[in-house]
């Protein structure tokens, strides 16, 4: 008996274990009811507000905070927040105060929609565009001076005017989606607030952009502290000891010297002897030149061709006197 109820007791906590761990599936009237206070924001502060109740609790600590700090508007208040360890989109919730504590005085409403976002996004994505389309056909949403309502395909997108001013309106779910049809969940009516936009820049570059064909919100990476290496990286080679070494620089000249050394003795002799200078032949001038003569300066051949004609000239009447018996004493 007591084995029975041991393992009845092991059979209840287990389901009771598998049945939290498993997360909760809303079904539609519950997304009606969750997502009507906030189905007309516009794409930027709608994304925002969902990404931002992903963390009730720190939805909790960011409410106390600009309470703490309401002196600080818009821009100025996100800018402040900036040490904070919260997530941009709910940063970006602190310029509208109001918004923010409407989610703290809701904190089931808040744990809910973050739940919901997380586990069914498609299907809070479709459900949004439902709401739109009933509002937009009851004459509700429409475009103005600070957002613009198009209809993109099959979907209704709204953007604002400047995308540095993002505006925060407020409307009662109960009347703008003309009358209700779920009796059983019935979304919350917060308390009315003065409609304004909010202007911020610091985090524009960081919004998360909505998908509406995909039906999903694209969230920005955010790297909040960059990776430094301040010492250099040293590689170690291991050391081969079958892989030939390498030869030097010395090594590699040497090479062409001992295969010169090598050749037959005849190259060498023949290569020791000077060489002798040619000389073209065609010109009147030129002679043969023997080994070690030098060759004759410019000039210097008609001046000794001319010594050597008066010689001749001088010679001829000496040898004819001495065949005539003339010349002696």
């Amino acid at each position: 008996m007591g084995t029975m109820k041991a393992l009845l007791a092991s059979l209840l906590l287990a389901v009771a274990v598998s049945a939290h761990a498993q997360p909760r599936v809303y079904h539609q009237a519950e997304l009606d009811a969750l997502l009507a206070p906030i189905a007309l924001y516009p794409d930027p502060l709608l994304s925002q507000v969902l990404i931002a109740a992903t963390y009730p609790d720190d939805v909790r600590e960011a409410a106390a905070w600009s309470r703490a700090n309401a002196h600080l508007k818009g821009d100025e208040a996100v800018r402040a927040a900036d040490p904070m360890p919260w997530d941009p989109s709910l940063k970006a919730l602190l310029a509208y105060p109001d918004l923010l504590a409407r989610m703290d005085e809701s904190p089931q409403w808040t744990a809910d929609l973050g739940a919901a976002f997380v586990a069914q996004e498609p299907q809070v994505m479709e459900t949004v565009q439902a709401l739109r389309q009933r509002a937009q056909a009851s004459g509700f949403l429409q475009s103005d001076g600070y957002q613009t309502v198009q209809q993109q395909s099959s979907y209704i997108v709204v953007q604002p005017v400047h995308s540095h001013l993002v505006y925060l309106p407020w409307y009662n779910p109960l009347v703008v989606y003309g009358p209700w049809w779920w009796h059983s969940h019935r979304p919350l009516a917060w308390r009315a607030w003065h409609p304004r936009p909010a202007g911020f820049v610091s985090l524009h570059l960081h919004r998360p952009s909505v998908d509406w064909h995909r039906h999903r919100i694209h969230r920005p990476v955010h790297v909040h502290r960059p990776i430094q290496v301040h010492r250099p990286i040293q590689v170690h080679r291991p050391v081969d000891a079958h892989r030939p070494p390498v030869r030097s620089h010395n090594q590699v000249h040497q090479a062409p010297r001992a295969r010169q050394e090598n050749r037959p003795q005849l190259r060498n002799e023949h290569r020791s002897q000077p060489r002798q200078r040619a000389v073209e032949t065609h010109r009147p001038f030129a002679r043969a030149i023997v080994q070690g003569a030098e060759l004759p300066r410019f000039g210097e051949h008609r001046s000794q061709a001319a010594r050597e004609q008066r010689g001749h000239a001088r010679a001829e009447p000496r040898q004819h006197n001495r065949g005539n018996g003339r010349g002696r004493k």
